[in-house]
């Protein structure tokens, strides 16, 4: 492992913050944290934790020792020095005295002894950063040492590799038990430059920030070091059917075996985000002989448990066969992972003082051989984290097994971990939001009514593609919204791009729930009179595209086997045609009949199928020119032609995508058209 270490970066750090008033100090604690915490070979996704100890000064002027420690939240690789909230260090240190201290007491003392109450809580192990009498002290969970201590000799290894440089702490789990037995550890040896703690990563320690941290990066070298010589090859591979499915056929299937019952979410369906990996490192091991032996021995470090569970879901290799086969596959996988993890939460439930309340017994990492990883999430982000964890426990292992035998922690120390309450703290509360979990596609999504449609479903929480012939546009739309937003270029008029763009929605999200199809043009001229190659131009956009979009929704969600919603923008020319406008509201009509023809023969599949009529939308399909001509052809102003209607209310994009949402929402309306016109007689439905 290299250094990143620069004092001209140090010093650019520095200096920008001094113009914040932030102390040299706590500067450089800045800059090493966000060093350790780049690497992720060393840190993934806020784990780790760093401090320093300091002065600071209360409202009173009175001066304080203090401990400036990682708040919960944060990560280390964005660090800033609102992310070290100022821990009274005197407090601290009496509570040595004690001789046991819960969880939770041991957070609202650290509370209680915060310079500022509003600051972040401080790191479940700043007793421990405490109890080290360095000014600098560094904890990662590095990959290399975990593969080191998670083998049956793991100590006897590392006094090996480390020999008197470090001192070996027995796992504890994280707060005041473990704080108090690596404080003695190190009193036993104050000489060591850092604290192996075994299956759960190390700490290093020095007089400035950059001595703790090259110290750091020393300790993970002799390890690395240590893990070349002498390895041997792993993972000799099994035999795998030559045909194996792609990931986009195979994602909406586990998709659809892992949803939670409830009916307070869309549709009754409590849905996850599938994020897909693969690389030759992935396959070599989920292609190995021994994958149930070595996959399922347990997690990296406990503190993965919250994320991914104890152990991941295997499936057989997907060949090229009857969905419907596959189906069935997955969800007996899927339910054979259920009644184990029952049985794992009944047996270790059942030795708590206080029972707990069981969590979904659903994986989060899934390993199919031949094919990859996927990790699974209630958004976007949690799922990328889950596949993060997953190929990180995957070299760990690898690392492990070339030199002996992958072991974690006891599986009692993983539940304990799983259902410790302040791990449980930091992956919030409910999501809240109705389309958590759900994946919205909007074609045309680059123009007005399609980018407020992608914004307003990104807002309720759902995952979006915008897909959009022009791609740039499609980017700027998701670039606002921001997130994962997938933009994609797709033109609705050819089925290979439409089929390519469901493929790559799936691929990245696992599948799509929702899908409004709003690509169209208007396209006019008197109907006696207008070319056939316009009216077949017309029909391709404005009918046989939403025929080809809602063809490979129906495709997806009936892989996924828990409904699904289409949403057609058929505007009111299909119900009100006006005059020269023959070439636009034709295959509008036909796409009205399409949309009730869909609700009437995917009804039993659970998906729905409804539409909106909208009128007068500027920057919808009205150009500024349109306008200008419509409202001089009736002899009055652009605005009293916008405003034409009984309302007397311009209809915006953001009214039509608000439809189009609600349309979504009310899961037991089927085959409906929502007006969105602010009142135009001529166009009711009868």
């Amino acid at each position: 492992m290299k250094s990143s270490w620069s004092d001209s970066k140090a010093r650019e750090v520095v200096d920008r913050l001094a113009e914040r008033g932030v102390p040299e100090d706590i500067a450089l604690r800045v800059y090493t944290t966000r060093l350790l915490g780049q690497d992720p070979r060393l840190v993934l996704h806020g784990g780790g934790n760093t401090s320093v100890k300091t002065s600071a000064t209360d409202i009173l002027g009175e001066e304080h020792d203090v401990l400036c420690v990682k708040g919960s939240g944060w990560d280390m690789a964005y660090m800033e020095p609102e992310g070290l909230p100022a821990v009274k260090l005197q407090p601290l240190l009496r509570l040595r005295r004690l001789d046991r201290l819960s969880d939770e007491e041991l957070v609202n003392f650290e509370r209680s002894n915060l310079m500022d109450s509003s600051a972040p809580t401080p790191s479940i192990e700043t007793l421990l950063h405490a109890l080290l009498p360095h000014k600098f002290v560094d904890h990662t969970h590095s990959t290399a040492i975990l593969s080191l201590t998670n083998q049956p000799n793991g100590e006897e290894l590392c006094r090996e590799v480390f020999r008197r440089r470090a001192g070996i702490v027995p796992y504890v789990k994280a707060g005041f038990d473990l704080a108090k037995k690596a404080a003695a550890v190190f009193e036993e040896a104050p000489q060591v430059e850092a604290l192996i703690l075994l299956k759960h990563g190390v700490f290093t320690f020095g007089d400035s920030a950059h001595q703790a941290y090259e110290r750091m990066i020393e300790m993970v070298t002799l390890v690395e070091e240590r893990l070349k010589a002498g390895r041997r090859s792993v993972f000799p591979g099994a035999s795998l059917p030559r045909v194996v499915l792609p990931a986009a056929e195979v994602a909406p299937v586990i998709r659809g075996a892992f949803t939670l019952r409830d009916e307070a979410a869309f549709d009754g369906n409590g849905r996850f985000i599938l994020e897909f990996r693969t690389s030759p490192g992935i396959l070599s091991y989920v292609n190995g002989e021994e994958l149930r032996r070595y996959s399922q021995a347990g997690v990296a470090t406990p503190d993965h448990t919250i994320r991914t569970k104890s152990w991941p879901l295997i499936l057989p290799t997907p060949t090229d066969g009857s969905i419907v086969e596959l189906k069935k596959a997955v969800r007996e996988a899927v339910e054979e992972f259920e009644k184990r993890y029952h049985a794992y939460f009944q047996r270790h439930n059942s030795r708590q003082p206080q029972p707990k309340m069981e969590l979904d017994p659903l994986p989060r990492v899934v390993l199919i051989p031949g094919l990859g990883l996927f990790g699974a999430g209630r958004n976007a982000r949690d799922a990328t984290i889950v596949a993060d964890i997953a190929e990180s426990t995957m070299e760990t292992v690898t690392d492990a097994e070339a030199i002996g035998t992958f072991e974690s922690a006891s599986e009692a120390d993983l539940f304990d971990m799983e259902y410790w309450s302040l791990e449980q703290a930091k992956l919030g509360k409910s999501l809240g939001k109705p389309f958590a979990g759900c994946v919205a596609l909007v074609t045309g999504g680059g123009g007005a009514i399609g980018a407020a449609t992608a914004e307003a479903f990104a807002r309720e929480g759902a995952e979006v593609a915008v897909l959009d012939i022009d791609v740039d546009r499609a980017r700027e739309v998701c670039r606002r919204i921001g997130g994962a937003a997938l933009a994609l270029r797709c033109d609705v008029t050819e089925e290979s791009s439409v089929r390519g763009a469901f493929d790559a929605v799936c691929h990245r999200f696992g599948g799509v729930d929702v899908v409004v199809s709003n690509a169209g043009a208007a396209w006019q001229g008197e109907i006696a009179d207008v070319p056939t190659h316009v009216l077949r131009k017309s029909f391709e956009l404005n009918f046989f595209a939403h025929q080809s979009v809602a063809q490979n929704a129906v495709r997806v969600m009936r892989a996924q086997g828990n409904g699904g919603t289409l949403l057609f923008n058929v505007s009111k020319q299909a119900i009100n045609p006006g005059p020269g406008f023959g070439p636009y509201g034709l295959p509008k009509a036909a796409t009205l009949l399409l949309v009730r023809q869909y609700a009437l023969e995917h009804g039993a599949d659970g998906i729905r199928a409804n539409a909106v009529n909208a009128d007068r939308v500027r920057g919808g399909l009205l150009t500024p020119e349109m306008i200008s001509a419509r409202a001089n052809a009736r002899g009055v102003s652009e605005r009293q032609y916008m405003e034409g209607n009984l309302l007397g209310k311009e209809v915006t994009p953001r009214d039509v995508a608000q439809a189009f949402v609600h349309q979504a929402l009310e899961v037991k309306t089927t085959a409906n058209v929502t007006t969105v016109d602010g009142g135009n007689i001529a166009a009711i439905l009868r």
